[in-house]
């Protein structure tokens, strides 16, 4: 990801690492002390429907600092995309300077920071049958075709992941090239003209369990209305992003009544663990050697950390 430093470029601060790590606490305090808008990089809480289950900031909390691009997508709106919430980021980026405000992104989805900063790639539209088709298939099948159409893709993705191994099949099977030479060709960006002071946060594992284990104990209390409220509406296919969010289908079993409270936080924090064990992996090896990684734990700790990425 394109980060290089530059006195002359408007400082952006950007806050990330694995679920529960603390990054929605570090990025409130780091707007209150330094003038800030606080600006959303996770996917799942663009989503209006979805305040407890993804943990998105509370109203109070809100009220604290401005927020932006939180909670502002309905979950019935299937086509929201990394590309498209780029576009709004460098917006709210651009409006925060012209405010004299100081920029804050905050958010563990990889996907969204990278084509923000590093552009998207120049894929055409998909063939609207070819989406059909590809996305009514199990991930075993589509993997297979893949691995006939598209080898590398293939060996570079995990089978069971459904929604990558879909879009490079649509993708080599619409345009005929491969998602990855697309991918290599991308345009755009806006890491070039801003100066980016990021902060990865890596705390020690037990630590980040522990959180988690809480946070679902939690969510499996308190986003009962929530996830039945989102079950109840209609024109929401149960393939939406919206519905695939950790915690909406352990709560559907428990509304159901297939299984008890304790389960379902048992069952959502394990894959939670498994969701941000992904991302701590990737969060420690990907992003460019000047984001600072911090270990701490304590949000006043990280708060003097990032004021000398600030004055850097």
């Amino acid at each position: 990801m394109n980060s290089l430093p530059g006195a002359s470029r408007p400082k952006v601060a950007l806050i990330t690492g694995p679920t529960a790590s603390g990054k929605s606490a570090l990025a409130l305090a780091l707007a209150e002390r330094h003038d800030g808008v606080v600006i959303n990089a996770d996917s799942a809480q663009v989503y209006r429907d979805l305040r407890v289950v993804s943990a998105r900031p509370s109203i109070a909390e809100e009220a604290r600092a401005p927020h932006r691009l939180f909670g502002h997508v309905d979950g019935a709106n299937a086509d929201y995309s990394a590309p498209r919430w780029a576009a709004e980021a460098a917006a709210e980026i651009d409006a925060a300077h012209a405010a004299g405000k100081l920029p804050i992104l905050v958010g563990g989805t990889g996907l969204y920071l990278r084509t923000l900063l590093d552009g998207i790639a120049p894929i055409p539209p998909i063939d609207p049958d070819v989406r059909a088709e590809v996305r009514a298939l199990p991930a075993a099948r589509n993997h297979a075709q893949l691995s006939l159409l598209d080898p590398g893709m293939a060996a570079a993705l995990n089978p069971a992941d459904t929604t990558r191994v879909a879009r490079a099949l649509e993708v080599v099977r619409s345009t005929g090239r491969s998602i990855a030479e697309w991918r290599a060709a991308t345009t755009g960006g806006i890491g070039e003209r801003i100066d980016v002071a990021a902060m990865v946060l890596l705390p020690d594992r037990a630590w980040l369990h522990a959180r988690i284990d809480a946070r679902f104990e939690m969510i499996a209390r308190e986003g009962l209305a929530e996830v039945a409220a989102l079950l109840a509406r209609s024109g929401i296919s149960p393939d939406a992003p919206v519905r695939r969010a950790i915690g909406v289908a352990e709560i559907a079993r428990l509304l159901a009544g297939e299984i008890d409270a304790a389960t379902a936080a048992t069952l959502g924090a394990t894959a939670t663990r498994q969701y941000a064990k992904r991302q701590y992996t990737w969060f420690r090896n990907q992003p460019p050697t000047n984001w600072i990684q911090s270990h701490e734990t304590e949000t006043s700790t990280r708060i003097d950390q990032f004021a000398t990425l600030l004055q850097a």
